[in-house]
């Protein structure tokens, strides 16, 4: 069993940083290196407790359909997914979030084993372990630009209606 952490810090406020993580769509634009697409289960929006998603990809220069399941959920602190099918012989992913002031970090615990033994043990020691932090981090990266992103484009809204109501009188 192979064991990915990621800690990232987002300057945003807890709640959207975890609707973020959940976001389907996003995750797809995430992706798009690998054409990842939802093609069954939630394939749009938020996912939810109890929920599947199974994607189609190309990883590792092979087209792959994988499916997770949501197995817990607390929000907006943490979600669990499982996969139910795909390539892995096993894979849990914790997301976990923390409020830190105006930062919400966000924590990945990424667990998965690899088929085929032995040599499943050392493909995923020379390359596959790298290669899904890599993955990973490209996600969260994505996640923490489209969080402080609106994060910004709140409070320049909030300073042009504060505006808009001095000059009208409204203050």
């Amino acid at each position: 069993m192979s064991t990915i952490y990621l800690d990232t810090i987002i300057k945003s406020d807890i709640q959207t940083v975890f609707d973020l993580a959940r976001d389907i769509d996003l995750h797809q634009k995430s992706t798009f290196k690998t054409g990842e697409k939802a093609i069954a289960g939630r394939t749009s929006g938020l996912i939810e407790l109890g929920e599947t998603v199974t994607w189609k990809a190309k990883h590792l220069g092979v087209v792959q359909t994988f499916t997770t399941k949501i197995i817990s959920m607390k929000k907006p602190h943490h979600f669990t997914d499982v996969m139910l099918k795909g390539v892995f012989k096993s894979m849990k992913h914790q997301h976990i979030f923390r409020q830190k002031g105006k930062n919400t970090i966000m924590t990945d615990i990424f667990e998965f084993q690899s088929p085929l033994g032995i040599i499943g043990k050392i493909f995923n020691t020379i390359y596959l372990k790298n290669y899904m932090k890599k993955f990973l981090l490209e996600r969260n990266q994505l996640i923490k630009e489209t969080a402080e992103n609106n994060e910004k484009s709140t409070r320049k809204n909030g300073i042009k209606r504060e505006r808009s109501e001095r000059q009208n009188g409204q203050y």
